[in-house]
């Protein structure tokens, strides 16, 4: 059963069978041409920061040093998202294609697919894609080559910094910034890492232009999205829409005629309530009228047969495990939350604990290290505000 309403579209799955003559092409055009191309398309990350693409590869070609590199980061691990495995499954050349013209651009001669653990069934059809790559790259005069480094599990290490610390042999963990991996990354040298679908997407903008990509989505939210779609819906899957739509009219298409949240962006990600969908944008933060909210591609839809308690619950469970523990806002504080509202379900604690809660995870965005710790907030507050009864009885 298809969407109803909603556009499907058709960049990044498409069939491509001009690979080698389209990384070729590319690849004789001039440095600044490229990464003015990618800036006039604006692309920003899909790992779900939203850091436009043509910047961080000029800023990374600027960047003084003899040796750098171009990490495609496929560590996969936020709940409810599986389209970058699906990407990698299907058109992984598009991935490759990116990473190479990105090692031109910035003169790379080494690039690596940090590839999520869990993948590892992947790792075999991958090399075997990579190997015949390596040939297209001989014939066009470029001296780069990509390995395959296997992740082991950590949620942590989709973070860039932890990814470098795992790669490098060290813990996973974050490391301070700045400096940025544009100066400072893997090895201490400057250091591209962008994320499987944002490396797909510089394969479309290559083949088909700036401006067809930026003809998509809305102001500061250019081009297509792939979203991994799951929970109370008839229609799970991975779907690539435009952004800028509403969040109605997206649970119009795929919800089941009862939804009463949906989780945008996972775990770390922001649940809205139905009474605002009318009024939430999937886009980046700009000129968009109503509230904006960027996804990293999940996107879980929940009835009104499902506990938001349950759901708060199990989050916090996974953020408690996940931790790496290196600081303290972090390490405590998503334990604290966890008790804290068990205590309150529980009626041992009063309901003003929620408030105390709430500004404790106010505290842990301010001051946690990475993005793990200052992104329990987001779950936690949109769904203790929005569901502050379910928390209780």
């Amino acid at each position: 059963m298809a969407p109803r309403h909603l556009m499907r579209l058709d960049l990044i799955f498409k069939d491509e069978h001009d690979v080698a003559p389209l990384v070729r092409q590319t690849l004789a055009r001039g440095r600044d041409d490229i990464v003015n191309e990618l800036i006039a398309s604006g692309l920003k990350g899909r790992g779900g920061a939203g850091f436009p693409t043509g910047l961080k590869w000029k800023l990374t070609a600027d960047a003084p040093g003899d040796e750098k590199y171009v990490i495609c980061n496929a560590d996969e691990g936020e709940p409810g998202t599986f389209k970058d495995r699906e990407i990698l499954m299907r058109v992984p050349e598009k991935v490759l294609a990116g990473m190479a013209v990105c090692a031109k651009v910035i003169g790379a001669r080494q690039g690596f697919i940090y590839l999520r653990g869990e993948y590892r069934f992947l790792r075999a059809q991958l090399q075997q894609v990579i190997d015949g790559f390596h040939a297209v790259l001989d014939e066009a005069g470029l001296p780069f080559r990509i390995e395959i480094f296997m992740g082991s599990g950590a949620y942590i290490c989709g973070e860039e910094s932890a990814l470098f610390e795992s790669m490098e042999g060290q813990r996973g963990e974050p490391r301070n910034k700045p400096p940025y991996p544009t100066q400072c990354g893997f090895r201490n040298a400057p250091t591209v890492i962008n994320n499987v679908e944002t490396l797909a997407h510089t394969y479309s903008i290559f083949k088909y232009g700036a401006e067809k990509f930026r003809d998509l989505g809305v102001q500061d939210s250019r081009g297509s999205k792939v979203f991994s779609v799951s929970g109370d819906t008839p229609v799970p899957g991975i779907y690539e829409l435009e952004f800028g739509m509403t969040l109605q009219r997206f649970v119009e298409d795929f919800g089941d005629g009862d939804t009463k949240a949906v989780q945008v962006g996972g775990a770390s990600g922001f649940c809205v309530p139905r009474k605002r969908f009318e009024r939430t944008i999937i886009g980046y933060q700009g000129k968009l009228t109503g509230t904006s909210l960027p996804t990293g591609g999940s996107m879980m839809l929940f009835n009104s047969s499902r506990s938001m308690y349950n759901v708060l619950h199990n989050y916090l469970e996974f953020f408690v495990e996940e931790s790496c523990g290196q600081c303290t806002p972090c390490r405590v504080g998503t334990q604290q939350l966890l008790r804290g509202i068990e205590g309150v379900k529980r009626g041992e604690l009063s309901s003003a604990t929620l408030d105390a809660l709430l500004d404790l995870a106010e505290t842990m965005r301010l001051t946690a290290k990475c993005g793990l710790g200052q992104s329990v907030a987001n779950s936690f507050a949109s769904i203790v505000e929005n569901f502050r009864e379910e928390m209780i009885y």
